[in-house]
């Protein structure tokens, strides 16, 4: 199995301790976002366990303790943008903090496994095509050598956003494809991949190949053997990952991006995150009456017979 660390919430960030703490106990606790009362429990065993994908801001608290992961495959999606803190209010300078954070990351676990996200893009009166070209540009110099691959997408306007009183114009095609193809010729000058997560117009015109973000083939590059697993059916149609465990809880993340799907309102986040208990096997949560804790079967996915080296 692939684990998801997460689509949901920035457990590197956030919730580190509690992630080491479940390694160390060798399983996790997973509620239902769609039934309440319906918990999934998930065997962390390294022999189930194919790879983990962390997605994160800021990865600062893992850093030092990433000898724990010692029997685990991994790889980061390391989001770090141009906004500043009127869009990603609680994510750290990017140039004096950030950027130093990715490179460490790259330096102590190689750059093929730190994915840089340059998502999502949103245009406004401050932030321009001119804005995002120039910061992505400024970013790309500083990331040269610490990874493989750049990631974009576009902002879509989620019905949480809405609820939230949240509003940005939907980018016209033509806008897209100005904005990919200049990034593509910067994101090439500087010996990096570019690809698009879940757009469903064809970037490839544009220099940009459609991404999977829980990569198959990243993922049999980094554990040398084949994978026997299908595309992800739980997510969008234009979404090209295949198949994980998303281990993470809504409502939990403490960043604060005005584009974020995942958060409802403030006043939920501070309700769900005043039950974190870094020992419980829930991500902000306890058992309550009425819970029905059912194992998950999981398989690994690896094709031992098919090792690639």
């Amino acid at each position: 199995m692939i684990l998801s660390v997460s689509r949901r919430t920035d457990i590197p960030n956030y919730y580190s301790e509690w992630f080491f703490n479940r390694i160390k106990e060798g399983y996790l606790y997973v509620r239902n976002p769609m039934n309440f009362h319906q918990i999934s429990k998930i065997s962390l065993s390294p022999e189930l366990v194919d790879c983990i994908v962390f997605w994160t801001k800021n990865p600062k608290p893992m850093l030092n303790r990433l000898i724990e992961l010692k029997d685990y495959h991994y790889y980061f999606q390391f989001t770090l943008t141009g906004y500043g803190k009127n869009i990603e209010p609680n994510v750290p300078h990017k140039k004096k903090e950030m950027i130093p954070i990715f490179q460490e990351l790259s330096e102590r676990i190689g750059s093929e496994r730190v994915v840089w996200r340059y998502d999502p893009i949103l245009l406004t009166e401050r932030y321009t095509t001119e804005y995002h070209i120039k910061a992505f540009e400024e970013i790309v110099r500083e990331l040269e050598g610490y990874t493989k691959k750049v990631v974009i997408s576009f902002v879509d306007m989620y019905d949480k956003m809405k609820h939230k009183g949240v509003y940005f114009n939907e980018m016209k095609e033509e806008e897209c494809r100005f904005l990919a193809e200049k990034m593509s010729e910067i994101a090439r000058a500087h010996h990096m991949e570019i690809a698009s997560c879940a757009e469903k117009i064809d970037l490839r015109e544009c220099g940009v190949k459609h991404n999977s973000c829980i990569d198959k083939e990243l993922i049999e590059e980094i554990i040398g053997c084949q994978l026997n697993v299908n595309k992800d059916k739980n997510q969008r149609e234009a979404c090209g990952c295949v198949e994980s465990i998303e281990v993470g809880t809504y409502d939990t993340c403490l960043n604060g991006c005005q584009y974020c799907y995942a958060n409802r309102s403030e006043q939920r986040i501070k309700n769900i995150i005043s039950h974190y208990n870094p020992l419980s096997p829930l991500l902000c949560g306890e058992i309550t009456e009425g819970d029905k804790i059912t194992e998950r079967k999981v398989k690994s996915f690896r094709e031992e017979q098919l090792s690639l080296f």
